[in-house]
């Protein structure tokens, strides 16, 4: 038998003892052993074998647990203070972004006012064109219709001279003013022939 397992014999030995001389002592009837000198001694020995048991579980499995468990808060701290620092950086991220909306925004409305007066500016002047152009147009149709009533005018005086003139000459033209004309206007033929 090895060191170790006489250890655990001893003990297993103690541990009987300690647990079945006070049950076996009761059933008997006899003095209660508990009360006894020798109960005492028993008492000390189960609290020393139950306390002890419970030292030793502690003594070898509890610091592999609380090791674990400690290892596992430590990762859980370092994980949430990863966490914060990231929802911090968001948080950053996120107040940086709406100080610059702010300032995009007021940026955006000088660009739309002054995109809005330009275009103000360009109706303007594109209505300023169109009504030179329109008037131009109008003042081309004016002359025009001008120029047509100027040359109605002109063919309705020259037709009315020519009836007025016919009228008159009508009025004046007797047989001897026609021979006397005719005469004339043959002498000019003449004249202009030689």
């Amino acid at each position: 038998m090895t060191r170790r397992n006489l250890h655990w014999f001893a003990l297993g030995v103690v541990v009987l003892l300690a647990l079945a001389l006070p049950a076996h002592a009761s059933e008997e009837g006899g003095d209660n052993l508990f009360t006894a000198p020798i109960g005492w001694v028993f008492r000390w020995i189960q609290f020393i074998v139950v306390f002890g048991g419970v030292g030793y579980l502690l003594a070898k499995k509890a610091p592999a647990y609380f090791r674990r468990r400690a290892e596992t808060i430590v990762a859980s701290i370092t994980e949430s203070t990863k966490v914060r620092e990231e929802a911090e950086r968001h948080l950053r991220e996120a107040e940086e972004k709406l100080r610059r909306l702010d300032q995009e925004l007021a940026e955006m409305r000088q660009g739309a006012q002054r995109e809005a007066a330009a275009e103000a500016e360009r109706i303007r002047a594109a209505t300023q064109d169109d009504a030179k152009k329109i008037e131009r147009a109008a003042q081309g149709e004016i002359d025009a219709a001008e120029r047509a009533a100027r040359m109605e005018l002109k063919a309705l005086a020259a037709r009315l001279a020519v009836e007025r003139a016919e009228v008159l000459i009508r009025k004046q033209m007797t047989p001897q003013t026609e021979s006397a004309l005719l005469q004339s206007f043959t002498r000019n033929l003449a004249g202009s022939a030689n």
